[in-house]
């Protein structure tokens, strides 16, 4: 418990500091509260923002998006992304097209999105999609690229084929990888979220900050900066990296992960 302990301070003490920073810089500049608000004056905009219940309905709005848009692209790219991987002159093909699709990902796509679905719930939903899809895709098949030779050989000598190679060898020795692709798509996907649900959307955080600006309450789309951080940090530090390390430390691909 001591070295939990240890290990939770020293993850929040440059928030700590950050806090301190900011309500000191705050306070000696005398900078007025519509163009930079004081650290209580957010915190009591995230209050009043739970007690009208609008804090739970952006959030929920935005999880449900991000969820839906992170299952669509792991059942699509993870298997495109294998298939690439095991096939060389398939992988030489698309590998160009990837790297060069990571970089338009999500945002880029977001006048297209609303001429082809429209405004609304699915516009939002696609941008999670297409900024996760190549991220995820190009690691998956860096994955199966990775697996030693060798051990190929022998699953295949052994009548390793279809499903039962996929299942047995190309999946679980690409997982850590595609697990390491989840983490950066997913960033991704946040990213494309906000800027979509500005756009596109009449509800969730970045629907929320936007409305905000509106207004000039520049302490609410700080609050609704910090609960987009928190949602995220939290979903990575909770559940990708302890998912990760422990699929790192089943199949033995790398010797660290963080």
């Amino acid at each position: 418990m001591p070295r939990r302990l240890r290990a939770a301070g020293w993850f929040l003490a440059p928030f700590a500091l950050l806090a301190v920073i900011w309500a000191v810089t705050v306070e000696v500049t005398g900078v007025s509260a519509r163009v930079f608000p004081q650290i209580t004056e957010v915190a009591g905009a995230l209050v009043e923002q739970v007690r009208t219940g609008e804090l739970l309905a952006y959030t929920g709005a935005s999880l449900r998006r991000v969820g839906i848009g992170a299952v669509a692209a792991l059942l699509t790219a993870v298997p495109f992304g294998i298939l690439l991987g095991a096939s060389r002159v398939a992988s030489a093909l698309f590998a160009p097209l990837l790297r060069f699709s990571v970089a338009l990902a999500g945002i880029a796509w977001i006048p297209l999105a609303t001429l082809w679905i429209g405004f609304g719930e699915w516009a939002v939903v696609f941008i999670v999609w297409n900024a996760m899809f190549f991220a995820v895709t190009y690691n998956a098949m860096l994955g199966v690229q990775r697996i030693p030779t060798d051990l190929l050989r022998a699953a295949r000598s052994m009548g390793g084929r279809g499903p039962r190679l996929l299942l047995g060898v190309l999946l679980p020795g690409a997982l850590p990888n595609i697990l390491a692709g989840l983490r950066v798509g997913l960033g991704y996907g946040w990213r494309g979220l906000v800027a979509a649900e500005i756009i596109a959307a009449g509800s969730g955080l970045g629907y929320a900050i936007f409305r905000a600006q509106q207004f000039y309450r520049t302490d609410v789309i700080i609050a609704g900066m910090v609960v987009i951080g928190a949602l995220w940090l939290a979903t990575d530090r909770l559940l990708l990296a302890p998912l990760e390390r422990r699929t790192v430390e089943r199949w033995g691909m790398k010797a660290v992960t963080s």
